[in-house]
């Protein structure tokens, strides 16, 4: 199939949306599949090969410009060239710009009205390129917030197009008023223009169709998939030290601070010792103040000497920081539909202790590679990480049962053959109309 798949870029942020595309159309690649994966906002950062294409449509400085300015709205394209290019993008991702609730909802808004918001001139570059290239079998968006393009990308090729569902809805909820409200009206009112809506896991199609009304007639599961190169669940790094890790976003509502009070949980109530708290991930500017207070509080506790922040990875070094835990546990406090840090560790061995909600007793049902626990709850962490501390020989068991699970249930070729079958079965649809 010629596949057109969107991505949004994340800046310098190694994203868990931007990993899933970027995976996913590798895999197609290798499969004889003619991918085009196109990054939107700026050029996507992955920790493997980057499958984009080398150029970005509604490059984020232009977006932010058109959105502050009128101006800016109404200047031919060729001076947006020197805003766009490759090397201003990339500089500007080196950067952090603090941006506030108001703006980010009025720029949602915006882009959701599609052709009618402030980034109309963006929508007419994608549709022109788009035109002058040989039309794709079907086009793939990477989620609601960017619903807007369905209506003129369909309108312009004909072509069908689906919908990604990767956990949009926290930053939905994150909107002030009137602009979540807002955002939500427009993105069902775009419903109607999407064949086939995709979700990553069973919870999130439930969650989303009732969240977004979208009728059980359009929505496909495709659990996500991972690259497993390199990962081997007998090639752990053990020592007499039992180290409990946390690898995602370091960030409230990843809920590294439960962590934190339920390894200080076990380290005051019980015979809990000859351990540490390894943590790694990316540190947002605005988040720097969180992990901050974090490590005071350890220091005041006692267990700062405990407890180490290894920044951001690249996949090496992850490889090598997953496969040195005896167990990792990332106690989200929001209902997480993904959970590709679960995948990585139980493929390479190592079992997970995770609340109980969202995607995650979805995926250890089907791997058996950890433990569930109640949610928001220290008291229950800290006893499901006990439990493994406690019996080697279970957390063994839990964790060749997830490298198990994980080859089994989430490998990168399942993904791709399943993504196919929903392609190949809407653009037969469009076919027959």
């Amino acid at each position: 199939m010629r596949i057109l798949s969107i991505t949004a870029g994340a800046a310098g942020m190694y994203c868990g949306s931007c990993l899933r595309d970027n995976a996913l159309a590798a895999e197609l690649i290798a499969e004889g599949h003619d991918v085009i994966l196109l990054p939107l906002y700026t050029p996507t950062l992955t920790d493997e090969v980057n499958v984009s294409a080398d150029k970005v449509f509604f490059g984020g400085i232009s977006v932010y410009l058109e959105q502050k300015s009128a101006l800016f709205r109404h200047l031919p394209p060729i001076v947006d060239r020197l805003w766009d290019s490759m090397f201003a993008l990339r500089a500007a991702s080196k950067r952090s710009i603090a941006t506030s609730p108001q703006l980010l909802g009025e720029l949602t808004v915006s882009m959701l009205k599609g052709e009618d918001g402030n980034q109309r001139k963006e929508f007419g570059k994608l549709v022109d390129w788009l035109l002058s290239e040989a039309p794709p079998d079907v086009v793939s968006l990477p989620n609601s917030l960017l619903i807007g393009l369905a209506r003129p990308i369909k309108a312009a090729l004909k072509r069908p197009v689906t919908c990604t569902l990767q956990g949009e809805d926290l930053f939905l909820e994150g909107l002030p008023e009137p602009f979540r409200t807002q955002s939500l009206e427009l993105i069902r009112s775009h419903i109607q223009h999407v064949d086939s809506f995709i979700a990553v896991s069973d919870y999130c199609a439930g969650f989303m169709s009732r969240y977004l009304g979208i009728p059980e007639g359009k929505m496909s599961v495709v659990p996500l998939g991972i690259n497993l190169k390199g990962y081997e669940a007998n090639w752990a790094f053990r020592t007499n030290c039992f180290t409990v890790g946390y690898f995602a976003r370091v960030c409230p509502e990843k809920g590294l601070h439960t962590l934190c009070a339920a390894y200080r949980h076990l380290r005051e109530h019980s015979e809990f010792s000859g351990a540490t708290l390894e943590v790694a991930g990316y540190l947002a500017p605005e988040h720097k103040p969180y992990l901050k207070k974090i490590e005071s509080q350890m220091k005041d506790w006692g267990l700062g000497l405990e407890f180490q922040y290894r920044g951001v990875l690249d996949r090496a070094q992850k490889v090598d920081f997953l496969r040195n835990l005896n167990v990792l546990s990332v106690p989200s406090s929001y209902h997480e539909p993904k959970g590709i840090y679960l995948l990585e560790a139980m493929a390479n061995g190592v079992p997970v202790v995770q609340p109980r909600r969202g995607a995650f007793p979805e995926i250890l049902g089907k791997t058996g590679g950890g433990i569930l626990v109640d949610a928001d709850d220290v008291e229950s962490l800290a006893g499901g990480i006990l439990s493994l501390w406690k019996d080697r020989e279970l957390a063994g068991e839990l964790g060749r049962r997830g490298a198990a699970g994980v080859r089994e249930h989430y490998s990168l070729a399942q993904e791709a053959r399943r993504t196919v079958d929903v392609f190949s079965r809407v653009t037969r649809a469009a076919v027959s109309v």
